[in-house]
């Protein structure tokens, strides 16, 4: 299989365009902590709505550092004002994402830590779009392309953390 130029191109385009939403996933962990997001409170079935994992300094450091992407990224095209709005959709949109996908998980009974393949790669992707759909018209295209190297990109990430000793697990 021959790799192009315009395939190389679309993969960087997509790494670029996403760039805001994969910065907000992974402050939110690092710069994570302090009281959740659900407040500790209980959905009807009596487990955690969303967990201590998802936090309230992680979310807002989060949706602001990938806002702050979004602005540099408006800048170098010299529309700021609309990479500012791009960014915060795409940021915020990737933490509420990932707080649905950890709401799911505790209605499955998949604790904390513990491996959801495919929703956890993708629950802040899907998010992000969704957010983003208010201003951006996507197509099946680049939606595929944005699923299938957002699992690539995470799942290397999380494997090279591991191996370097930053994260306990390898997913």
């Amino acid at each position: 299989m021959e790799i192009d130029a315009i395939n190389i191109l679309s993969i960087v385009y997509v790494i670029y365009f996403m760039l805001p939403a994969y910065i907000a996933n992974v402050s939110a962990l690092v710069f994570g902590g302090g009281p959740p997001l659900d407040f500790g409170y209980h959905f009807i079935d009596k487990r955690r709505l969303i967990g201590d994992g998802v936090t309230w300094r992680g979310s807002i450091i989060g949706t602001l550092l990938g806002t702050l992407t979004g602005m540099i990224q408006g800048t170098l095209v010299d529309n700021m004002l609309y990479g500012i709005l791009l960014g915060f959709l795409l940021a915020l949109g990737a933490v509420i994402g990932d707080a649905c996908g950890s709401f799911v998980k505790r209605r499955f009974n998949i604790e904390r830590g513990r491996p959801a393949p495919i929703l956890d790669q993708l629950d802040f992707a899907v998010g992000a779009m969704l957010f983003a759909s208010i201003i951006v018209n996507f197509s099946w295209e680049m939606i595929i392309m944005i699923l299938i190297i957002t699992v690539i990109l995470h799942l290397s990430a999380n494997i090279i953390a591991y191996l370097i000793g930053v994260k306990d697990v390898w997913y």
